[in-house]
């Protein structure tokens, strides 16, 4: 990470040696609570918090809640949780941007007594029509030479509720000619007549982000407010209120590339949407890259943290593929969940020659030999899966077909002689023979069979429900295509539930969390308990785009 991210550490390091700042330092993630973070969210965080960490600096969480039409202590909650879960415990330090408003509107006040601040009371269109555009200037508001005490009185009035929503808003008084248009008299002040989730109804002023943010970052101490590259523009004007507001040892804002996540939806808009209109199951639905999802899928906070640190320090625009953090986390649980057997789309298998039990011997990873063996249950009546049986098998087919043979895993080499089918000629169940001189572990060395299939015992497996995720939508493009709407975009592959699959009874005690490798079909999580168990797929045992690609 160090080659990667030495360009904002480059720039604290120098800050630090020069003497820029007499305090440690500090960092801040500062989310709006209107929504659960995601896997971008995660970035963003990462960069924060390791930056404090490497320079044994402190690092702030502070919540963006200067909106009461969108924030919610629901949010609030949850961001603390996924951040907890994730490995990022900002501990004590965490703050509210509402806590400041009186220190906020003290520093518009200040702003209005320097000339620096107006009240305008042109429509939002006319505002828009008056700001010009990236090639024409823009031009004075008819209101902006109002005498300072004038606005002072209209500012205290809007402050007291006198006047109604959009009515008036306080601009700053900087340049309408600027080539920069976050400078042409940005909006500091608007009028929201709604409840605070935390301040109540005491205030019906609210402060803008750009306003509001580097005024939280002086009286919290920051030292690097660290953002992400689309506020790159927006730093003459976090510069021009600290220098107005005369901070002393002013922080500094420093961007870092936008990383781009292919096959997911990170914009908070749209996850509203999809979570508000009941496309979704909510916020943790394990398709929605959110960190509640994404821990219900069966992510792990380890890679999670190992895919955004992979990432490094990004300087531009950035695109990464979200099958990079599958790669990671099977890499993660190949040597550390146990393999069991289980059958997705069972097929009822006798043999007609065994009539006792027996317990066989199994390991438990295959590529961990630490994780030991377990005792599998082997009786007359098994399930193997459908698709490991075709009647006229085509050409390379090496499973199960009339009159061959196949191995059983960690049992015995069977050979199916008869096939039983029902009213519509739906194969039902395999009459199967088995050979006891074939046992696995007894130095067997005859006949080989094409391949190895496995299986559970109808005597020893449990009933339980499985769910397989692919992508919510078949790709990037179609989320922005305004004519259709989510029901069309939704990939309705992208969740399938199978009801009736079959898993060995040894984990039927295990808990919700607990993860496994399901033999030949990936890793998965207990998502839920009850009278039946529910588990999530999280990957597939390989990357099938890696294979088609690589």
């Amino acid at each position: 990470m160090e080659e990667k991210s030495n360009s904002i550490e480059r720039i604290i390091e120098e800050d630090m040696e020069n003497g820029v700042f007499s305090r440690v330092v500090c960092t801040r993630f500062p989310p709006e609570p209107n929504g659960h973070l995601h896997i971008g969210s995660a970035y963003a965080i990462n960069m924060n918090y390791m930056v404090a960490q490497k320079f044994k600096g402190r690092f702030n969480l502070r919540f963006d809640d200067t909106n009461p039409l969108k924030e919610d202590i629901e949010y609030v909650n949850s961001i603390i949780k996924d951040m907890k879960w994730l490995g990022y415990d900002p501990g004590d330090r965490v703050f509210y941007g509402s806590d400041y408003s009186d220190e906020i509107f003290e520093a518009a006040l200040k702003l209005i007594k320097k000339g620096k601040a107006y009240v305008c009371e042109l429509s939002p269109e006319d505002t828009t029509k008056y700001r010009g555009t990236l090639t024409e200037p823009g031009k004075n508001s008819p209101f902006r030479d109002r005498t300072i005490e004038e606005n002072l009185e209209l500012f205290k009035r809007m402050k007291n509720g006198d006047f109604s929503n959009g009515s008036m808003v306080l601009r700053a008084k900087i340049d309408m000619a600027s080539p920069n248009i976050n400078l042409r008299d940005p909006i500091l002040y608007r009028i929201i007549h709604a409840e605070h989730y935390r301040t109540g109804n005491k205030w019906c002023i609210y402060p803008m982000y750009d306003f509001a943010h580097p005024i939280q970052d002086a009286l919290e101490g920051i030292t690097h407010s660290l953002c992400s590259i689309e506020f790159k523009d927006h730093r003459p004007l976090y510069e021009w209120v600290l220098n107005e507001l005369e901070i002393k040892e002013p922080p500094k804002q420093r961007e870092f590339g936008r990383v781009n996540i292919t096959g997911v939806v990170t914009s908070k808009r749209y996850l509203r949407e999809l979570v508000e209109g009941n496309f979704v199951e909510g916020w943790d639905d394990p398709r929605l890259p959110t960190l509640g999802g994404l821990r219900r899928r069966g992510f792990t906070p380890e890679s999670i943290r190992t895919f955004v640190n992979d990432m490094g320090f990004v300087r531009h625009q950035s695109v990464v593929d979200f099958r990079m953090l599958e790669q990671v986390l099977r890499d993660e649980l190949k040597t550390k969940v146990n393999s069991v057997m289980a059958v997705l789309n069972p097929l009822k298998v006798t043999i007609t020659n065994y009539d006792e039990t027996e317990l066989l011997p199994i390991e438990n990873n295959k590529e961990n030999p630490d994780l030991g063996t377990r005792e599998v249950l082997f009786s007359n009546e098994i399930y193997i899966e459908k698709e490991d049986f075709m009647e006229v098998p085509v050409k390379g087919f090496k499973r199960l077909s009339l009159d061959t043979e196949v191995r059983l895993k960690g049992a015995y080499i069977i050979r199916c002689h008869e096939v039983v089918k029902d009213d519509s000629g739906e194969i039902i169940e395999l009459k199967c023979t088995y050979d006891p001189e074939t046992k696995s572990g007894t130095g067997f060395t005859g006949r080989k069979v094409k391949g190895i299939i496995h299986w559970v015992s109808a005597l020893n497996s449990e009933s339980v429900e499985v769910n397989l995720y692919e992508s919510l939508f078949e790709d990037d493009e179609i989320v922005k295509d305004k004519e259709k709407s989510w029901e069309e975009k939704i990939n309705p592959k992208s969740k399938i539930t199978m009801g009736n699959c079959r898993v060995e009874s040894s984990i039927t005690n295990a808990n919700i969390g607990d993860r496994f490798q399901f033999f030949r079909h990936g890793y998965f999580i207990l998502d839920k308990a009850g009278e039946k168990l529910s588990f999530n797929r999280i990957v597939s045992l390989k990357d099938s785009w890696k294979g088609k690609n690589g």
